[in-house]
């Protein structure tokens, strides 16, 4: 009798608590410019780091329709979502979220804009190009546990945007996630000790800063397709609100075959314990 209360209160547990593995991945637009580094040479890369990790949610940066056809046909248990910036459809970047059919179920779905008027395609304060904001709020399969994502690619060279940014995307995501669990992810073109990622930090955990395990890999998340480490350039974050939230591991993976890398950013990863 014992044992077997002990294995319901085990199946309990288990069937509350669910292991989510999110990935952020700036996968470097198309452009034949990168030489030996350009996307056909690293198209298979790229979704083989998706497949190996184990990736439930993905969510990418500067990824070209084209590009998005390529993983999609090379990962045929993923689906994705997501507009391009410039015209809310196909056309210019897009920040897209790619997820495990599998193993999650998509409820709701959308994109903004950072800048003044985010409901519709538009370039804010002074951003050099349009900024997008692409979210989902997912249900695991098994356990039932729902939580949002947000993922976004701050500006490279608006210094007021990227601050403006943050604010609306702090404000943005409560207004949508409300009290649930959610993430934000995405390139942010700032490093931790920028006033875009401290207005963050002010209201939302940083994941690497949580994690039970520390952190593995490199600092910086950017590499230029180089081997070395680069300096203050750890500008790509996952951050929670830390509810009913575990963060088991964080890290930045380095991969490369034959010396080559599957972007010019090293996609950063975080294993996530999430109960009800």
């Amino acid at each position: 009798m014992k044992n077997l209360l002990l294995f319901f209160c085990f199946l309990s547990f288990s069937l509350s608590a669910q292991n989510v593995n999110l990935m952020t991945f700036n996968i470097r637009y198309d452009t034949d410019r990168d030489g030996e580094n350009k996307w056909a040479n690293r198209k298979d890369h790229a979704a083989q780091m998706l497949t190996f990790y184990d990736v439930d949610i993905c969510g990418m940066q500067e990824a070209l329709i084209g590009q998005i056809k390529d993983l999609e046909q090379r990962l045929p248990n993923y689906a994705y979502f997501g507009k391009g910036r410039d015209d809310g459809q196909e056309k210019g970047e897009f920040s897209p979220i790619f997820y495990n059919t599998k193993t999650l179920k998509l409820l709701q779905s959308d994109t903004f804009w950072l800048s003044e008027t985010p409901e519709k395609p538009s370039k804010g304060w002074d951003a050099a190009f349009p900024r997008v904001v692409t979210w989902g709020l997912f249900e695991d399969l098994n356990s039932k546990v729902r939580f949002y994502v947000f993922n976004t690619h701050f500006d490279h060279m608006g210094q007021i945007a990227r601050k403006q940014s943050a604010k609306l995307l702090l404000a943005k995501s409560k207004e949508i996630a409300k009290d649930q669990v959610y993430f934000l992810m995405g390139d942010f073109n700032s490093i931790p000790s920028d006033e875009p990622m401290v207005l963050i930090k002010n209201e939302l955990k940083n994941t690497e800063e949580i994690s039970t395990s520390g952190h593995f890999g490199p600092e910086s998340t950017f590499s230029g397709f180089e081997s070395r480490e680069q300096k203050n350039k750890k500008i790509d974050h996952i951050f929670c609100n830390n509810k009913k939230i575990i963060i088991k591991k964080h890290a930045t993976l380095s991969n490369t075959w034959a010396g080559l890398f599957a972007s010019d950013h090293h996609p950063v990863m975080v294993s996530v314990e999430l109960k009800k």
